[in-house]
């Protein structure tokens, strides 16, 4: 068996979890952080989380009218101390909106969310 620090080491399976879905309207983009900041706890795999349009709503300082904020309060500390930034929709006008993002984000356009999904292992649509 190859050691951890060696190149030859196999990589952890990546996970991609894509929220699409409206914070204002469902549980489903706070359930997503949740279970996101559980798998990840794990420690098993990479786990990223891709935000598009109304989801990124998740990031804003002010989560007051989104379904189940709790979780968006509680949860996101967990995946932005991964220390890699939330992926986000490029040039999604609810960014603007944010005020103070809770976590870092980057913002990636269809195609390279495309590319980085084609290399996981398995991708979750919230």
């Amino acid at each position: 068996m190859p050691s951890p620090i060696s190149p030859t080491a196999p990589r952890r399976p990546l996970v991609v979890f894509v929220v699409t879905s409206d914070p204002r309207e469902t549980h489903r983009p706070a359930e997503a952080i949740r279970v996101a900041a559980g798998l990840g706890a794990w420690k098993k795999a990479d786990v990223r989380v891709y935000l598009r349009g109304a989801a990124i709503r998740g990031l804003g300082e002010w989560v007051d009218d989104l379904k189940m904020e709790d979780d968006f309060t509680r949860y996101l500390p967990i995946i932005r101390d991964w220390g890699h930034p939330v992926w986000v929709q490029a040039g999604a006008a609810e960014i603007a909106d944010l005020g103070e993002a809770t976590a870092p984000f980057e913002e990636l356009d269809d195609a390279e969310l495309a590319k980085r999904c084609a290399g996981a292992t398995s991708v979750l649509r919230f």
